[in-house]
């Protein structure tokens, strides 16, 4: 600990950010101070030698024993640290850290009021415009939200439905007043308009109309209409949690909870509109050796409010008191451009959010839906010597036929679902296996500072594609473990097909061999081969473009031999269209390059 001591003594009364390594160059933790002198040396006690100091917990005390070199990187303000330590941990992934992925942009419901007969519609963004209303978010059901807004109300049903200028089906069947003929005059339809906007706050409205055209529907032994309708509803109903809660003014908040349990813990957010809970959402978060609250909640907001949302309140309540939370206020002021309170309420109808909050938090903690993944993938952790609990684990291969249609896919895993947004597909140029795997895997880390790393990669392949990974971290700095897994070679081949070939997991120390009928091989085995169903779906669709492509050659009489030469010379048949003159006559000869690149006078 000799060099921590000499850092320590170097440390400065400023703002910053430090950073524990092991002796293996490992990070270990990141923080944030203040002053980084006075925070650091709180770590530790100097007489009659450096200690750590015995009264912080059981596990800081390990990490500190385990830390053998000390980093820091002074800012300007404790503001600018909070923001460096957030990147730091979404990119670097700390062994120690809590890791608390962002969130994503939920959708919203908006209405532009100055149009003379306007749509409600979904959005993401900001829309521009002086007479935007916005209704959210809504995590989940927005669409069938939308969807019953539009069964229920004769609004206009599409944006092309004014262009016309002549009432079409929607208004024969009522669910149009046909403004596109004056059948309406805009005061009528925006009485229209107000019915809804209460109706979005007060959702009872529109499940009470639903629940009655479905049953109108069943006595009508239409069931199969009456079942999408009751689907309908149940979305419906999903979007917040039952509460009786509701403000008499026109209360805006965002309500956050973070509960850490024994084995995982789960962020709950409610959001809240006028004075009524319209919608909730929670995430898990993978247990870690340390659990700091003010870090998780510094994680959290900043995370969550990391980009330009429809709407944000002026007020955000918290379950609890962190530090920083007038730094992270500035944060948040700073990015939104607006005024932002952050604050605990002690009393009061506030304080009863934040109880329902945390209630719904404990609940949500209890559920086992997802228990024979957890437990798998807490066995896995323990047989690899992970840092951390795979949760979220994201796994790679690579297709082509002959260096044709060279591509590459990532899916993702998380929890026990298959996160599907998060797939990645690649086109790739390398001509080799291991170059196709390295450029896959370097453009998935360029993207982790606006997409974080997993818990955990699987690789399809051995110990060749496992030590280039682990080098590309590496370089980058990123802790982030990894195992291969691959076919054992059999008569010095590795063949899927072949029976008796066995998985074997490679990791960076040793080769793994389990039985077919272990959880922990099957499970990692649902990984491998999903990566690879999914690689091999984009690789044929690509074939298809490329020989539809080869076909079209073809007919200017160029030969396949030819084709290929071209592709392995340009890479892409994009490129090819790119190719000028001379670098064709390059790739190939002059009659190729007058075919593709003809001289026009």
């Amino acid at each position: 600990m000799n060099n921590i001591s000499k850092t320590i003594k170097k440390l400065p009364n400023l703002a910053g950010v430090y950073q524990y390594f092991d002796k293996k160059n490992k990070l270990l933790y990141v923080g944030k101070a203040k002053n980084l002198r006075n925070r650091v040396k709180s770590y530790w006690r100097f007489t009659p030698n450096i200690h750590p100091n015995p009264h912080l917990s059981v596990r800081v005390v390990k990490m500190l024993y385990e830390s053998a070199r000390l980093e820091y990187i002074i800012v300007e303000s404790e503001e600018d640290a909070l923001i460096l330590e957030n990147s730091l941990i979404k990119q670097l992934k700390p062994k120690y850290n809590i890791l608390l992925r962002d969130d994503k942009t939920y959708p919203y419901i908006y209405i532009d009021e100055s149009q003379k007969f306007p749509r409600f519609e979904i959005t993401r963004k900001i829309i521009k415009g002086k007479r935007i209303s916005y209704y959210g978010p809504f995590p989940t059901g927005s669409r069938a939200l939308m969807n019953a807004i539009y069964e229920i109300y004769p609004l206009v049903q599409k944006r092309s439905g004014l262009d016309g200028g002549k009432a079409c089906l929607f208004h024969q069947i009522g669910k149009c007043l046909a403004p596109c003929e004056k059948k309406v005059t805009s005061i009528n339809y925006h009485k229209i308009i107000d019915e809804v906007k209460i109706a979005i706050h007060k959702r009872s409205i529109i499940t009470n109309k639903l629940e009655t055209k479905m049953m109108k529907l069943a006595t009508q032994e239409r069931y199969e209409d009456a079942s999408k309708i009751r689907d309908q509803i149940e979305s419906i109903k999903s979007l917040k949690i039952k509460s009786s809660i509701d403000f008499t003014n026109q209360t805006n908040l965002d309500i956050f909870a973070i509960v850490n349990g024994e084995k995982r813990g789960v962020v709950v957010r409610i959001f809240m509109r006028h004075g009524k809970i319209i919608s909730s959402t929670h995430t898990y978060f993978a247990q870690t050796d340390i659990y700091d609250k003010n870090e998780a909640y510094r994680q959290v907001l900043i995370g969550f409010y990391n980009q330009e949302l429809p709407f944000v309140p002026n007020e955000i309540l918290v379950a609890d008191e962190f530090e920083s939370i007038i730094e992270t206020e500035g944060v948040l002021v700073n990015k939104l451009k607006k005024s932002i309170k952050i604050r605990k309420p002690q009393k009061g109808d506030k304080n009863k959010l934040i109880k329902l909050a945390i209630t719904n938090a404990h609940e949500l903690l209890k559920l086992k839906s997802d228990n024979n993944d957890r437990d798998t993938q807490e066995n896995i952790a323990q047989l690899f010597d992970l840092d951390r609990v795979p949760y979220r684990v994201e796994a790679f291969d690579n297709s082509h036929m002959m260096g044709v249609a060279i591509v590459g896919a990532m899916i993702t895993r998380d929890g026990s679902q298959w996160d599907k947004k998060a797939y990645r597909r690649y086109e790739l140029s390398a001509r080799d296996e291991y170059g196709q795997m390295k450029e896959m895997l370097s453009r998935r880390i360029a993207g982790f500072n606006n997409d974080p790393a997993p818990d955990l990669w699987l690789l399809d392949g051995g110990r060749a594609n496992l030590n280039l990974a682990k080098s590309l971290l590496l370089e980058a700095g990123v802790n982030l473990p990894v195992l291969a897994i691959a076919k054992e070679k059999l008569d010095s081949k590795a063949h899927r097909a072949k029976g008796a070939a066995k998985d074997l997991i490679y990791t960076e120390n040793e080769i793994i061999e389990l039985k077919s009928s272990d959880k922990r091989l099957q499970w990692l085995q649902l990984l491998r081969d999903e990566s690879h169903r999914f690689a091999i779906a984009y690789h044929q669709k690509k074939k298809r473009k490329n020989d539809t492509q080869i076909s079209l050659l073809s007919k200017k009489g160029i030969g396949e031999a030819t084709v290929r030469k071209l592709i392995n010379y340009f890479g892409t048949f994009d490129a090819i269209s790119k190719a000028n003159h001379s670098e064709i006559l390059n790739a190939s000869n002059k009659k190729i390059a007058d075919i593709l690149k003809p001289n026009i006078l």
